[in-house]
């Protein structure tokens, strides 16, 4: 992909490469405990959030970029980060990731998203299958996966180890062709 890479838009949200003017916007939700309270991630100090965009707004500098993390942007401001990314070139196997601010949990922005998201790796990026990974007890990520199609794989014991403990996770995942039926 090339620093001219075009995202879908969706009715409400734009998808776009993240800016260092964005820093301010990722920090007053990535400092929110009850927004990483489901991550793998702590609420970040300014210096975790400023070190995150920055290194994201570098990523389209790689022409030969597998990984996409992307600003989730609403009337300029950016309300969320979302991310996909190749994890086998071979099969054509990629996963997706999103975190939202919470004053925006529940409106749909996420499922918006995360369509967006379905259409770039399979359309852009030429993914035969997507998976996503949630805690099982965020309901609403469950939500907004199954909303868009994906199916529960299963639960994936102590997958994670998150604040020193281990975690389960859930598995989800979508194939072209049922993506292409939704």
């Amino acid at each position: 992909m090339s620093s001219s890479t075009i995202y879908p838009s969706g009715p409400r949200l734009g998808l776009r490469d993240f800016d260092v003017n964005d820093i301010a916007d990722v920090h007053e939700y990535t400092a929110d405990p009850l927004v990483s309270q489901f991550s793998t991630w702590e609420p970040n100090a300014l210096k975790q959030t400023t070190a995150f965009v920055e290194a994201a707004a570098q990523e389209h500098l790689d022409p030969d970029r597998t990984a996409f993390s992307l600003a989730a942007v609403l009337d300029g401001k950016a309300i969320g980060s979302v991310a996909i990314w190749i994890t086998d070139p071979h099969d054509r196997n990629g996963e997706l990731g999103y975190t939202f601010h919470r004053d925006y949990w529940g409106k749909g922005y996420s499922s918006e998203a995360v369509s967006m998201l379905l259409s770039f790796g399979f359309n852009s990026l030429e993914l035969e299958r997507i998976t996503a990974t949630c805690h099982p007890e965020n309901q609403g990520s469950v939500r907004v996966l199954e909303k868009s199609g994906f199916a529960l794989e299963g639960r994936l014991r102590s997958h994670r180890r998150i604040r020193g403990q281990r975690r389960d996770s859930m598995l989800y995942s979508i194939l072209r062709g049922e993506w292409s039926l939704a």
